[in-house]
């Protein structure tokens, strides 16, 4: 890893020493001819994943230790695991760890969107008037069903 480092901090600029002391510039060529979608050197890349590979490891294996030092203290104490935070878990991978809520689905928003117009359009009548308005609605709906049970078209 050291030499490794070295060659990253060193090797633009002994490349640019040989260059200007009359390398025939094959050497030139040769180094720069691979470089990913990113910029960056191939050997970079792969040692930033295995970097990222080993703390995401690293970390798995310390959350396993802390949910067997939980389960101890569970089973010790008499408690139950709470159901409903293995279920949130579960759900989506990205979300885990995250402080904010999960996004509303398209039909969640809708639901929302109808119950806010239908609150605007009684919001003009006073509170009276509104309960009044809701047991007219009711009772006109209830009549409706009631005559389609009754009246059977043949």
């Amino acid at each position: 890893m050291a030499a490794f480092m070295a060659k990253q901090m060193l090797g633009g600029k002994l490349k640019e020493a040989k260059a200007m002391g009359g390398g025939d510039g094959e050497d030139k060529a040769e180094g720069e001819g691979e470089v990913n979608e990113m910029g960056e050197d191939p050997e970079v890349a792969e040692a930033r994943r295995e970097a990222e590979e080993r703390r995401q490891d690293k970390h798995r294996k310390m959350e396993e230790e802390r949910e067997g030092v939980r389960q101890g203290v569970r089973d010790k104490y008499g408690i139950k695991k709470k159901v409903e935070e293995v279920e949130e878990a579960g759900e989506d991978p990205d979300m885990a760890g995250r402080l904010g809520r999960k996004k509303k689905t398209p039909a969640e928003m809708a639901a929302e969107a109808e119950l806010a117009e239908q609150e605007e359009e009684n919001s003009f009548l006073p509170p009276a008037l509104n309960e009044h308005l809701s047991k007219v609605t009711e009772t006109t709906s209830k009549l409706a069903a009631d005559a389609q049970e009754k009246c059977v078209l043949q």
